[in-house]
């Protein structure tokens, strides 16, 4: 059967102690469960699965994958922004996110729970794991990084639908178990690459090396007082470069002046 792939992800769920992780994991299924009633999907509409630090859902193909991927931008987004706002720091939730689409089948087992399986589902969880998924939470102030499949883009992203900007998404490869898998990370307010070339720019407070004058071919190296070259006697002399003797009165005996 066709459906849309949902799946959220803590970050850094495994550095928390089993209360925080507690905590943190009754946060998700509220979040999951906002997010979903905002875009549409009623409880008949989905087939949700715990996976301890993330969710799948599975939305039946009636629920507009705009509608999820709108709430996923923005909703989602405000109110895990606005719930970290009153919560401290080691309990604070942020989530990888990732929309995708294909054909899963549901294989429950006896004594079992969830059985969702298939290669679209196999391919959305690889995205869901991919470090360039996690880099970009990593290095973005807010509490959520978005991925989208090759086939969302394709169906969505591309065409501008409003609340999806098609120019905050950049695309990327992923190395799977099953090889380089191409997918769309939303990007808006990410930081430059870390491979991005910068100009040298001098610390704070130190001036910029200044070039040594250059001096006309032939000019007589000697003192600098300021003023003229001088040649031969001067009278009142009040600064320059002199070559010769500089003689206050006069170098001639009986010279009266």
């Amino acid at each position: 059967m066709n459906r849309t792939i949902l799946l959220f992800d803590i970050e850094k769920f495994g550095r928390r102690d089993d209360v925080q992780q507690a905590f943190m994991r009754r946060k998700l299924h509220t979040i999951v469960e906002q997010s979903l009633t905002a875009a549409g999907a009623n409880p008949h509409a989905q087939h949700r699965e715990d996976r301890g630090d993330a969710v799948m859902v599975l939305v039946t193909p009636d629920i507009s994958k705009v509608s999820l991927l709108r709430v996923l931008l923005k909703e989602t987004d405000d109110l895990l922004r606005s719930d970290n706002r009153l919560t401290a720091d080691s309990a604070q939730v942020r989530l990888r996110v990732v929309l995708a689409a294909g054909e899963v089948a549901l294989d429950p087992q006896p004594g079992t729970l969830g059985g969702a399986v298939g290669h679209d589902l196999n391919q959305a969880f690889r995205l869901l794991d991919a470090e360039e998924l996690k880099t970009a939470l990593k290095r973005n102030d807010r509490p959520t990084a978005v991925c989208v499949s090759a086939s969302v883009h394709q169906s969505v992203v591309r065409h501008g639908y409003a609340g999806v900007n098609p120019e905050e998404f950049r695309e990327i490869t992923v190395q799977g178990k099953e090889g380089p898998l191409t997918a769309w990370l939303h990007s808006v307010n990410e930081p430059p690459s870390l491979g991005a070339s910068t100009a040298a720019v001098p610390p704070p407070g130190t001036a910029a090396p200044s070039r040594a004058p250059i001096r006309a071919p032939g000019t007589p190296r000697g003192a600098f007082v300021g003023g003229n070259l001088v040649m031969g006697n001067q009278y009142g002399v009040t600064g320059g470069q002199v070559s010769g003797d500089v003689v206050m009165g006069s170098k001639n005996e009986g010279d009266p002046r």
